[in-house]
């Protein structure tokens, strides 16, 4: 997409971030000659193939299963022997356009926001009367590319009591009332934003120009004061195998995968999408080139900003006496095998087996510059030979 590259930043390149442009420019080199390669050989059956290096960058679709099966390694070790819930907070769509402008702001407040309202409900004796620990991932974007922030967390259902001196269950089908939830974030949310507002932390440009009056900007905010925010809570779902397969479908995942692109014909993007507001129909949608990487590119962070985050007891600085007090009380072993909980395609990342005999394992041997992959290429024969994984 080279040429639609050159599209875009001659309509839209006075307007992109440093980041934005790193991530055009990376994926649209990623494993290709352009960033060198190297030789790959089976330490049992000697076979050898040619694999063009990745990006690594953390937007990119081709880059990001590597690096979730490491990532989900080292989760297994902390899952506990309990259900578990997933829960998502949602911004209105009133909201986006501020967070789209404040980006690194907004996120940390919603992370804030978030992470107050689950603790907040799950210590009240009314509710469940537990300290309880989560994990929670910011996803900004929606099916069909457009800008809409979101939180998932991944809960433990229950928590340690107030003195840690057992650990309390929630009810079979029923986590925390979403109502109050809602609610509850929704206040907190706006609070900090206000707060914001005040320090003059939050920039306002285009349409929300306006917004820097304060007059102005705190009508604007009661108007999302009104109306009912949606938080999304499943029953408990299974235990650390279960977890895994949400982490893995959740943690790392970019605006738009690969497998969901079908075509690109005459400067036109086609993608499937799932349309949630017709009952989760899957439909095809037809971009041009420059508005695809456009809303592609409204869902890249900002440079170290932290997307997936612990918080409660498995916050870093108390994790590991948090989560051995955990298995304490529900009498598990700390000695388990967390790589038994890792299925499918996951343990790709921490072993590669050989495609051919399926018992070595492929180690680097060479790494080959650009005009080495060049000199070595024969017509046909390369691309047979790239390791996709």
């Amino acid at each position: 997409m080279s040429f639609a590259n050159m599209e875009f930043l001659k309509q839209w390149g006075h307007t992109i971030s440093p980041q934005q442009r790193k991530a055009l420019r990376d994926i649209g080199v990623c494993r290709t000659a352009a960033l060198g390669g190297h030789v790959e050989e089976c330490d049992h059956c000697a076979h050898r193939t040619i694999a063009y290096n990745s990006c690594r960058n953390r937007h990119c679709p081709k880059c990001q299963s590597a690096a979730r099966d490491r990532w989900l390694a080292e989760r297994a070790k902390e899952l506990l022997p309990v259900p578990y819930c997933h829960v998502v907070f949602t911004v209105p769509e009133q909201l986006a356009s501020l967070a789209l402008q404040n980006q690194r702001v907004f996120y940390s407040l919603l992370f804030r926001a978030v992470s107050e309202t689950l603790q907040e409900i799950a210590a009240d004796p009314r509710h469940l009367g537990a300290q309880t620990g989560f994990l929670a991932v910011l996803h900004t974007w929606s099916q069909n590319l457009l800008h809409h922030p979101h939180v998932h967390c991944v809960v433990p259902a229950g928590g340690l009591s107030r003195d840690g001196s057992r650990w309390i269950a929630c009810r079979q089908n029923f986590f925390l009332p979403v109502r109050v939830l809602s609610r509850l974030f929704r206040g907190k949310l706006l609070a900090y934003l206000r707060h914001a507002f005040a320090e003059g932390s939050l920039r306002f440009c285009g349409q929300l120009a306006d917004l820097a009056e304060p007059a102005q900007f705190h009508a604007w905010l009661r108007k999302s004061h009104k109306a009912e925010w949606v938080v999304y809570a499943k029953p408990p779902f299974g235990g650390p195998e279960h977890v895994l397969k949400y982490l893995a479908r959740y943690t790392h995942r970019v605006a738009i995968s690969s497998s969901r692109l079908l075509s690109l014909d005459n400067g036109r993007v086609t993608f499937r999408w799932r349309d949630s507001r017709h009952g989760n129909q899957t439909r095809s949608m037809t971009l041009e080139a420059v508005e695809f990487i456009r809303r592609f590119l409204l869902h890249i962070l900002p440079l170290r900003f932290v997307k997936i985050r612990h918080f409660g007891f498995l916050a870093n600085r108390n994790r590991s006496s948090a989560l051995a007090l955990c298995r304490q009380h529900l009498h598990a072993s700390s000695n388990a095998d967390p790589s038994a909980s890792i299925t499918g395609v996951q343990p790709s990342a921490v072993e590669r087996r050989c495609p051919i005999c399926h018992a070595g394992l492929l180690r680097i041997v060479e790494w080959l510059s650009t005009n080495q992959i060049l000199s070595r290429r024969q017509p046909h024969s390369l691309m047979d030979s790239i390791n996709s994984s």
